[in-house]
């Protein structure tokens, strides 16, 4: 048997466990490092570095733009690419230690000048060339990464499988991210500059060595892939604006945009209000806004699984309409939430776990779909172009959406606080803006995605007769 026929009976096995669990662990880093950032850094800059809100929040929204600037570009580019180890691999390879790197970066507190104002902007300089530097390279490694789900199998049920695997060790590296906060936090309760110091040390280290395993772990049948590719006729790469009309006419791909992008802006501005409404709002401590986060995450890990079996039972649609559900009644009960109400916010905090698994785990699952609807429009395979404008567009939603909360908070009249100084006591105005933050506006995001979900096209059945049309034409290519 030849090795084209070899690998063509590799890549038509399932996908055995040490390598689906290989995949997973590529999410690991790119989930602590996203959790840290998304849960501490606004805080971060406004009650330890001492920036004013709406200057912590542009410098969120610059490097988040940038952030999305820059993934269709590597999204292309990772396309492009020509290594023996595969287009993707080479990009996480020699990206992962300058990841880490520019990830500790953004928790050093230099000190620029005796000049508050002068040191205000000076720091403001500091952290959006960070934040630069960082964006770039963690695109550098789970753009690519991302992309690898529709190459590492074809089967409808088995992606959502992958994409299991892939959300478990996302959000299980978001709950050791935040014991590991609380860990830390305890051991140097007395200094907040050493703390997130130590934090992001730690952080970077264990963020870098689980790309490698992914790598390491599917080295086998990325390979098998290439040689696969590359026995097929070339293709001639199509210009940029010509991708992107293409992918943006693609209707299917334009819902799952939307109800992605409607999904993660409900997780992550819920995410960066989430300390802000449990200190001043419910009156608790650092502890307890990072338990609060736990609740949410572990409860979203369990589920995942859950989800996942039901997937296969109901169909995508219907278990992203469950957990939504869900979610929107956990929005409104935070809302409502008093101080003092300290079991029920917890209960609240599980709720949501519901949701937010689904926002996880469906969208991703749904992408590789799309990808397969357009290599049959157009002959080509985009991996890279479509997770590229995918996470483009979700990167610039969330940039508006954290500068939005920046600069309420500082409208709101909310006062920033500096290390080893008193909490100040925040106006009314602050902590109703807080409130509305927490969740009537996630509410009217999850509202509008699940109406795009409603007339998302592609079923289970429309799936399987667009995998054997791409059959039928790769048997007559061979």
């Amino acid at each position: 048997m030849n090795n084209s026929a070899d690998d063509r009976s590799f890549l038509s096995e399932k996908l055995s466990f040490p390598t689906k669990l290989a995949y997973g662990a590529g999410d690991l880093g790119p989930a602590i490092t996203a959790n840290i950032t998304g849960v501490f850094l606004l805080i971060f800059f406004t009650n330890v570095a001492g920036l004013k809100p709406g200057i912590a929040g542009s410098i969120l929204m610059i490097g988040k733009i940038w952030d999305a600037i820059n993934d269709p570009i590597i999204g292309m580019w990772s396309d492009r690419t020509q290594s023996r180890w595969g287009r993707r691999h080479p990009w996480m390879i020699f990206g992962a230690i300058p990841f880490g790197i520019f990830f500790f970066l953004q928790w050093l507190v230099p000190q620029f000048s005796g000049n508050p104002e002068i040191n205000q902007w000076a720091l403001f300089l500091y952290y959006v060339a960070i934040g630069l530097f960082f964006n770039s390279f963690y695109t550098a490694v789970n753009l690519p990464y991302t992309a690898m789900t529709a190459e590492l199998t074809q089967d409808y049920d088995e992606r959502t499988s992958l994409s299991s695997y892939r959300f478990a060790f996302s959000i299980s590296g978001s709950i050791l991210s935040l014991i590991l906060a609380l860990l830390i936090f305890q051991a140097f309760k007395q200094n907040p500059i050493q703390q997130y110091l130590v934090l992001g040390g730690v952080c970077a280290v264990i963020s870098v060595l689980p790309l490698y395993w992914c790598v390491w772990g599917t080295r086998k049948r990325v390979q098998a892939l290439e040689r696969q590719r590359r026995a097929l006729p070339v293709e001639t790469p199509l210009p940029y604006l010509e991708q992107l009309k293409i992918a943006f006419s693609n209707r299917p791909f334009l819902y799952v945009i939307g109800i992605y992008l409607c999904s993660w802006l409900a997780v992550q501005n819920t995410v960066a209000v989430i300390p802000y409404f449990v200190k001043n709002w419910m009156g608790l401590g650092d502890s307890d806004f990072t338990q609060v986060i736990i609740a949410v995450q572990v409860t979203a890990l369990v589920m995942l699984f859950v989800w996942s079996a039901m997937s296969k039972r109901y169909g995508k649609k219907a278990v992203y309409f469950m957990g939504m559900t869900v979610w929107t009644i956990a929005q409104i009960g935070l809302f409502l939430l008093q101080p003092g109400q300290i079991i029920l916010m917890y209960g609240l905090a599980v709720l949501a776990g519901f949701g937010v698994s689904t926002a996880y785990l469906i969208p991703w699952s749904m992408i590789p779909d799309v990808i397969e609807l357009d290599e049959l429009q157009t002959g080509q395979r985009r991996e890279g172009v479509f997770y590229g404008f995918m996470v483009l567009l979700q990167k610039v939603a969330l940039a508006i959406g954290l500068f939005i909360v920046g600069w309420v908070l500082q409208k709101s009249g909310f006062t920033e606080s500096v290390a080893g100084q008193p909490a100040p006591i925040q106006p009314e105005s602050a902590l109703w803006a807080i409130r509305i933050l927490v969740g009537p506006a996630p509410l009217v995001v999850l509202v509008i995605g699940l109406v795009l979900a409603y007339f998302y096209p592609i079923t289970k059945e429309k799936h399987a007769e667009i995998l054997l049309q791409l059959h039928e034409r790769k048997q007559n290519q061979t």
